[in-house]
């Protein structure tokens, strides 16, 4: 009996470590019910997100969504947390995605304008575009239309005479009318869904010249608790975007880096 009795107590106390550690790899992969705030429309669990368990919750959805793809198509796609510059490896590790971890506020539209104000090296360039037309300095990423139109909103405080946000999505204008839009207008930060994005880089309109940052509104869930990396459609797209050649190099680039945030 007393032999019984132990073998229960391992089972019990090995079922109630596996429960932890599966809830632990939940809060890690960012789909932890706990994490989800229905009301407030947010996912908490990118909070806690450092830049390398950012990298690899990209790297599971995107094997997640892309079992179509080959294993050197999906490679392809994955983005590193962390490369060293081989042109001087006495230099540190550089990080593709900024660590954001210290913001303390609720990553919502009305803090997001004072998210980019902190991250950003000089605030006040925020309001300013660079000279060349179609060249933002700023991305935004969202995954539809209608949630882009509110980001547009929320940053609008950064648009100044001479320096529009561009709205770079389908639900507010025609591919050509973009096109024409960028070819004419100084923009400092432009918002688009990541196929739309894609669309104008492909045909030259919109420039990474001057780009400065990427950020991914990763935190913004909808009613039914799914945000931009929870569903193909979306999820597929934006590992394309993000995994562009013409970001790729500048990631971990020493002297005209892309900083990568997920919001």
């Amino acid at each position: 009996m007393a032999t019984e009795e132990k073998v229960s107590r391992k089972r019990a106390l090995q079922g109630e470590d596996g429960s932890r550690k599966k809830r632990r790899k939940r809060a890690v992969r960012g789909d932890d019910d706990g994490d989800l705030d229905a009301e407030a429309g947010l996912n908490k669990a990118f909070e806690r997100m450092d830049g390398q368990l950012i990298a690899d919750h990209l790297a599971q959805k995107t094997s997640r969504f892309g079992t179509d793809l080959s294993p050197v198509e999906l490679s392809d796609l994955y983005i590193s947390g962390r490369e060293a510059d081989r042109r001087n490896l006495n230099e540190p590790e550089a990080n593709a995605f900024k660590d954001t971890t210290s913001w303390q506020k609720p990553r919502s539209l009305e803090n997001l304008p004072e998210y980019l104000e902190t991250f950003s090296d000089d605030p006040k360039k925020l309001e300013e575009a660079p000279e060349n037309k179609g060249s933002p300095h700023t991305v935004i990423v969202a995954g539809a239309g209608l949630r882009a139109a509110d980001l547009v909103r929320s940053v609008r405080k950064f648009q100044k005479k001479g320096n529009t946000v561009a709205k770079l999505f389908a639900k507010h204008m025609k591919l050509e009318e973009q096109v024409s839009f960028l070819e004419k207008s100084r923009t400092g930060i432009a918002v688009g869904t990541p196929q739309r994005l894609m669309d104008l880089l492909d045909n030259g309109a919109l420039s990474v010249g001057s780009l400065k940052r990427i950020v991914v509104d990763a935190s913004h869930i909808d009613q039914k608790k799914r945000g931009i990396m929870d569903m193909r459609e979306t999820m597929m797209p934006l590992a394309k975007l993000l995994s562009r050649k013409e970001f790729k190099d500048k990631y971990t680039d020493p002297e005209q880096p892309i900083d990568l945030f997920f919001y």
